[in-house]
């Protein structure tokens, strides 16, 4: 049977078993009059109804739940794109997102932020550890690579590195709005369940941070203006953008851009000094 037109779950299902070679998986014997999985192989795998799962390929029996477009993804392999397209077709939204931690970045995006040469841009993961950085970055925000790994924290740096509470022109103000876009990335990002250790050690090194929490702000942070304190450069004023990393919904980039130019200036001295004393 068909399936027909306007069933657009139906056709990928039909086309993702058909790229599948059955004796991968120990599907052997028997003509096949069609390449790939049979129905009833994919509803094997999926450990569903045979039924169930060819209705779904001929747009009849509703709409599945989300455990078991769960099932059939992993029954089909599919890659995390395909996954997340199997939910918009089947439900109309995505998958829960499943918080992984991030080591790093790709080579490609690292060169990203290299390409900013005088704006200050960093790569964070939903529980704001700082895992990419430019040189704009490390001279006018921090210089992260002197740090441990496990201090690249935005919080844990705003709450109990003084250096860089120093910096910020509203300190209590830039904090309260931290504290609560940290609470709806971690929502987001499914990570609210890993948090629970971050936040019981950071309360204890600080009541600020502890009241803060306890208050409940929740907070988005698309754009906005940061004014900063620099020790060599003074005060600078800093337009950012957030952007989220395509297929990487753990991980955020933030790019900052001088105000005026003769902030921008005083940004490219800056790094031009830094490299001649490091010569």
């Amino acid at each position: 049977m068909s399936v027909p037109v306007d069933n657009p779950l139906g056709t990928f299902l039909r086309d993702r078993r058909t790229r599948l070679d059955p004796a991968t998986f120990g599907f052997v014997g028997g003509r096949r009059r069609t390449k790939g999985l049979r129905r009833e192989e994919v509803a094997q795998r999926a450990n569903i109804s045979p039924t169930w799962y060819t209705w779904l390929e001929q747009g009849r029996g509703g709409a599945p739940s989300a455990d078991v477009l769960n099932r059939i993804a992993v029954g089909l392999m599919l890659t995390e794109p395909e996954r997340e397209h199997l939910f918009m077709l089947g439900l109309g939204r995505l998958p829960e997102v499943h918080y992984r931690a991030a080591d790093g970045v790709s080579p490609r995006l690292q060169r990203v932020l290299d390409a900013f040469e005088v704006s200050p841009a960093i790569v964070r993961t939903a529980l704001w550890d700082v895992v990419a950085w430019n040189e704009a970055a490390a001279a006018v925000l921090t210089d992260y690579a002197l740090l441990p790994p496990d201090q690249r924290n935005i919080l844990h740096l705003m709450f109990s590195n003084q250096r860089v509470r120093a910096h910020q022109d509203d300190w209590e103000s830039v904090a309260r709005f931290v504290v609560g876009a940290f609470r709806a990335d971690v929502a987001r990002a499914g990570a609210t369940a890993e948090i629970g250790q971050f936040v019981e050690d950071l309360s204890r090194i600080s009541p600020e941070f502890e009241a803060m929490w306890l208050d409940n702000d929740v907070r988005a942070h698309g754009e906005g203006l940061k004014r900063i304190h620099h020790p060599e450069l003074g005060l600078l004023e800093l337009e950012y953008s957030a952007f989220a990393v395509d297929g990487r919904p753990d991980l955020c980039m933030f790019v900052y851009n001088a105000v005026s130019s003769a902030d921008s200036a005083r940004i490219r001295e800056r790094i031009e000094a830094r490299r001649a004393s490091a010569t």
